[in-house]
């Protein structure tokens, strides 16, 4: 699946302004009312776009220590641990991977102290035999997505 220019401008024009209307969004981009809502629905149908909801920031909310920890998981037991990370509200984000380790999360904490309590929490499971920490010191390239979009339009 592939997108044009027109919806790349939209989704890059969403981004910036989430809370755009359509109307308004049409204006901008310079076509007509139904184009950008056919396009806005077509996007949502193929699930380019996944969501609408606030960009919420962990450090605004009494969390401003990130860290990843790479876990390594008894053989059979990665559906009972994917419950049980699901369940610790630190853990921001849980990928299963190759390489070193099974699963690989993103955790936040409220300090560096209250950072083993979370991991202390994440790894106090049976079906987890090891984990490996890095804090993140800082994070010149935040999450973004507008230049593959960009990309995306050119290919």
């Amino acid at each position: 699946m592939t997108i044009d220019e027109l919806d790349a401008r939209l989704l890059e024009l969403l981004a910036r302004h989430p809370r755009i209307t359509v109307l308004e969004a049409s204006r901008r981009l310079g076509v007509a009312r139904g184009t950008a809502q056919a396009r806005l629905e077509k996007l949502l149908a193929r699930g380019v776009i996944r969501g609408f909801g606030p960009d919420v920031d962990p450090a605004a909310l009494g969390y401003p220590v990130t860290a990843f920890a790479t876990l390594e998981i008894r053989q059979g037991q990665g559906e009972q641990v994917r419950r049980h990370l699901a369940g610790v509200p630190e853990v921001l984000e849980l990928h299963t991977i190759t390489g070193e380790g099974d699963m690989l999360c993103r955790l936040v904490a409220r300090s560096t102290a209250d950072l083993q309590r979370v991991i202390d929490r994440v790894v106090g499971f049976e079906g987890i035999l090891r984990s490996a920490t890095a804090i993140v010191m800082e994070n010149p390239v935040p999450a973004r997505i507008i230049p593959l979009v960009r990309a995306a339009a050119r290919d």
